[in-house]
């Protein structure tokens, strides 16, 4: 009893500021998402959908040479690109002895990408057919934006939480939501997928990041 009445104090203990925060955007991001899935596929409202494509379509429309650059941007969450990033930066990390770094970075990519996988093969929504480009596999959520921000959110959280650089934090974040706008804009992803995949990504990054304190601070009583 004496041993989980302690437990129970520790527990309290941590309800900081911060974590009743992130307790917060974890339950608005994964409201987010659940209510997505309603009106995807239970109400079956393609509104936002369509608007999203008119917005965009008039923004290629209105700058002809736009596209190829799109596809660059696009190319930064692809998965050559989040193969490479995903395993070079954890080793980076690793070489400069920031280990736990380098495995919250590996994780917070291979676990989104794993979770979207699952995600896509649970609700299988097929992609638009008006697609720019071709390109395989399912829709919902998106891949390139729910990895994207696991990718750029952590490294993002990792600049605020030790170097405290909140420009490159808030400019790695802004980055990835225009990768998830050149998804639409490519008409590879409805913009409910996106937003479905961005809200996907930021709760699964707070899960983790949830888990990985947690393991710290265990460690740490274990310790001592």
């Amino acid at each position: 009893m004496k041993n989980l009445t302690a437990r129970l104090l520790a527990l309290f203990s941590l309800l900081t500021l911060e974590i009743v925060l992130v307790a917060a955007g974890f339950l608005v991001a994964f409201g987010l998402f659940f209510y997505l899935t309603r009106v995807v596929f239970i109400e079956h409202s393609v509104t936002f959908d369509n608007w999203a494509f008119g917005q965009m379509d008039r923004v290629r429309a209105a700058v002809p040479g736009l596209t190829p650059w799109v596809r660059r941007v696009t190319f930064f969450a692809s998965l050559p690109f989040l193969v490479g990033a995903g395993i070079g930066l954890p080793a980076l990390l690793a070489v400069m002895r920031r280990r736990r770094e380098a495995l919250e970075v590996l994780l917070a990519v291979a676990g989104a990408a794993l979770l979207n996988q699952l995600l896509k093969t649970h609700f299988h929504r097929l992609r638009p057919t008006s697609a720019l480009i071709p390109q395989p596999g399912l829709s919902f959520p998106s891949g390139h934006a729910m990895i994207g921000i696991a990718l750029y959110g952590c490294v993002a959280w990792l600049l605020w939480q030790h170097g405290r650089h909140p420009f490159w934090a808030i400019l790695l974040l802004l980055w990835a939501g225009l990768i998830g706008c050149t998804r639409i804009y490519l008409h590879v992803h409805y913009a409910t997928d996106v937003v479905a995949g961005l809200a996907a990504g930021i709760s699964w990054l707070i899960v983790l990041r949830a888990t990985m304190r947690w393991f710290q601070r265990e460690k740490k009583a274990v310790a001592l």
